[in-house]
């Protein structure tokens, strides 16, 4: 009997165990095993006015922390308040490994959602003294289809935008192959735009290869300069190593001049030769002086001892005056003694 109860304490220690710390909360416990839907209505059919309804479902592997360390260690203020004791002595905890779990909380007011937030497990909360129900043994699968429902509705109000990417942002927190299906949703081009640029940022930063195939293929073939732009920065999030290699393609052979550039910038925050031989590349060969001046601005933000060298032979010889003016301010902007000794020299003659 000892035995039976000993395990059955340890099944519920393992059923909350992903609960954040809450506090400042009017805290209710609730089962999704007859469905997350269901449980979320039953438990807004009981809140009288605002309240928030929160679970945990796996998370993908890595080290995706979501909290509001920054405020001295004390955690997170849903209401946007919170309590000087919420977690008194409370220090950044010191984390070996990503969490294995992930942290969605719903918002309602009279019965309608409005507001969604993603956290760590061991993020503390303070609740604002409204009811929270913690809803255990919720499915991946069910909160994923939660999740992409709640988006869609989002969506049909273009001022809710932001709740949408919200969403998507939720989901690709998810493991599992569900997580995947909605994200590749998301990213089709029947998407209102906002959402499919944040479908395309998650895959490219957490789905691997299969992210950055569909991320690359926007980059390719996508009719809009605007979203071939947003793909590009997309791949810089990816850790695939054909990424950079793609990037690299672009700035050589977009049809769009602002496409080009904006894959120069990109490239001036990688520090890697073949990016440093794209923005060389940009700046003798491309035909458009605008994309030869973003090339220039990469350059400037590579390591200064190859940026600083390559802008005072451009300063000194390049064909294109434009240009050379351009590297002279991005020269004057480094503070580097070479390019003062640069400055120096001609100045005298």
């Amino acid at each position: 009997m000892i035995r039976h109860l000993t395990l059955l304490g340890a099944f519920g220690a393992f059923l909350y165990a992903q609960q954040p710390p809450i506090t400042n909360a009017d805290l209710r416990q609730a089962s999704a095993s007859s469905g997350l839907e269901s449980a979320i209505a039953k438990s807004v059919a009981n809140l009288k006015g605002a309240g928030w309804i929160g679970y945990a479902v796996p998370a993908i592997p890595g080290d995706h922390n979501s909290c509001c360390w920054n405020d001295n260690g004390r955690g997170c203020g849903l209401e946007g308040q919170r309590r000087v004791e919420a977690v008194a002595g409370a220090q950044t905890p010191v984390r070996l490994e990503g969490p294995s779990h992930v942290v969605i909380l719903l918002r309602f007011e009279q019965g309608t959602s409005d507001k969604l937030r993603v956290f760590s497990p061991d993020c503390p909360l303070d609740a604002g003294g409204l009811p929270f129900y913690w809803l255990s043994n919720v499915k991946p699968a069910e909160s994923v289809a939660t999740l992409t429902n709640w988006a869609a509705r989002q969506q049909e109000n273009t001022a809710r935008n932001q709740r949408s990417e919200s969403a998507v942002h939720a989901i690709a927190m998810h493991a599992g192959p569900e997580a995947q299906a909605a994200l590749l949703k998301f990213a089709e081009p029947s998407q209102i735009e906002s959402t499919r640029k944040s479908a395309l940022f998650w895959l490219a930063n957490f789905r691997g290869k299969a992210g950055y195939e569909v991320v690359s293929k926007v980059v390719r073939e996508d009719t809009s300069d605007k979203m071939r732009e947003h793909a590009i920065f997309a791949l810089t999030q990816s850790k695939e190593p054909e990424a950079i290699p793609t990037i690299i393609r672009v700035a050589k052979e977009d049809k769009s001049p602002k496409v080009r550039s904006q894959a120069l910038f990109w490239l001036g925050q990688k520090v890697s030769k073949p990016a440093s031989e794209a923005i060389n590349e940009a700046i003798e060969r491309d035909p458009d002086t605008e994309v030869k001046k973003k090339a220039l601005f990469a350059l400037s933000q590579l390591p200064k001892d190859e940026g600083v060298p390559r802008l005072i032979q451009i300063a000194r010889n390049h064909s294109n005056p434009v240009v050379r003016k351009q590297a002279m301010f991005w020269l004057g902007q480094s503070h580097d003694p070479r390019a003062v000794d640069f400055f120096e020299q001609i100045l005298i003659k």
